[in-house]
């Protein structure tokens, strides 16, 4: 047995006992023999292992509650309720959205900026069998075309200046999950050509290594350029767009559904007061009539920060808004008069009804008139609608 014994000095320590009987003839105990191991030193050792081991515990239970939190933080920040709105272009896109998300499809999301194009991503990957995987974001046009392929692919040490180390690339990361490519529009051509391989062969190589490593990752791609024209003038790969393009989802910019702006007003406000400790309980009817009232260029990225700074210097129960932070940045021009300005927008006139017909009044698209005229669609839009041209008339 293991026991502690106090020594003259009244000090405790630990033994190993060890005791043997001596008996006589008829099974009778004559005496005992035992022997004391002072095992004190290892006592104490394994106590403070026990420490140890219970401190590992503890800061692995600390840290796994801090993982569940953030988890519902995260929750909190991009559930899918957070699409908010009600119009009939929100609709559709929500309803794309539960179509594809429990598929393995690629998807390619379109829209202008401040749409909201990587929260419908991570809409996707939630309502998707890999929502217990990474879900990694990369945002292509915020890395130096001479990195994204290592950054992407990743690096073996010594494939350039400062690759000191391996390195493994977004797409390892990503495994078994999904990867967001955002702006995949500003990819350089040679890793279009390397991205193009991944989506035929779910293979590729790190950046001067020549082992090749299969990966398993759903892509989700989005831009806000107009990649058909992009295509013509020979700055996107045709096939990858076609790789790309499996299931497309074309987000509304705010203008297109402006029913949505009270909804979304109202939905903030309450996030930014909630946020700031304000307790706004009313938003001024002149303030909704002005965000119905404004396009919107930034769309809801632009809104979100309208009412973030709105609430921010809000010293009552009631939200308002300065008009003019909406006009100064959207606000009405000065419009020229006289013959040159009636001359140049007769002659767009002209060229925009050619490029319809030629198009058979097709706006987008690889064929359609924004591709033929090399302008974004958003932008040929914009000016049918400021132009009064009828894409029914002109087919």
């Amino acid at each position: 047995m293991e026991t502690r014994s106090r020594g003259a000095d009244g000090v405790y320590r630990w033994f190993h006992v060890r005791s043997r009987p001596q008996l006589d003839a008829e099974g009778r105990v004559l005496r005992w023999y035992t022997l004391a191991t002072d095992i004190d030193k290892r006592k104490r050792a394994e106590s403070e292992l026990e420490k140890a081991f219970e401190e590992i515990k503890r800061l692995k239970d600390r840290l796994h509650d801090e993982n569940v939190a953030l988890r519902e933080e995260i929750d909190q920040a991009f559930m899918f309720e957070e699409i908010v709105g009600s119009s009939p272009a929100l609709k559709a896109v929500i309803s794309s959205t539960v179509k594809v998300a429990p598929t393995d499809s690629t998807v390619l999301i379109t829209g202008e900026t401040g749409t909201g194009k990587e929260l419908v991503a991570r809409a996707i990957h939630k309502s998707s069998q890999r929502v217990g995987h990474p879900f990694i974001t990369v945002n292509c046009s915020a890395i130096p075309p001479s990195l994204i392929a290592s950054e992407l692919f990743g690096h073996e040490k010594g494939a350039f200046t400062g690759a000191l180390q391996r390195r493994q690339g977004r797409f390892e990361l990503a495994n078994s999950g999904t990867i967001f490519l955002d702006e995949i529009g500003e990819l350089p051509a040679e890793t279009q050509i390397t991205l193009l391989r991944v989506l035929q062969e779910r293979r590729f190589e790190r950046v001067g290594g020549s082992r090749i490593i299969s990966t398993n990752v759903r892509i989700i791609a989005a831009t806000n350029r107009d990649l058909a024209a992009a295509i013509a003038s020979g700055t996107f790969r045709a096939d990858l767009f076609y790789r790309l393009n499996v299931f497309p989802i074309d987000l509304p910019p705010l203008r297109q559904r402006k029913e949505d702006i009270p909804m979304l007003v109202e939905y903030f406000v309450k996030r930014y007061a909630e946020k700031a400790g304000k307790q706004i309980s009313r938003i001024d009817k002149n303030a909704l009539k002005l965000c119905q009232s404004y396009v919107w260029p930034g769309n809801i990225r632009e809104l979100q920060n309208i009412i973030e700074r709105s609430v921010i210097l809000c010293t009552g129960d009631t939200l308002r808004i300065d008009e003019a932070w909406l006009s100064s940045q959207n606000g009405p021009r000065p419009k020229a008069s006289g013959p040159l300005t009636e001359n140049l927008q007769r002659f767009e006139k002209e060229l925009i009804e050619a490029a319809l017909v030629e198009s058979n009044g097709k706006v987008a698209g690889p064929n359609g008139a924004a591709a033929k005229l090399g302008i974004p669609r958003s932008t040929l839009d914009l000016r049918i609608k400021q132009l009064s041209i009828k894409k029914n008339t002109v087919r």
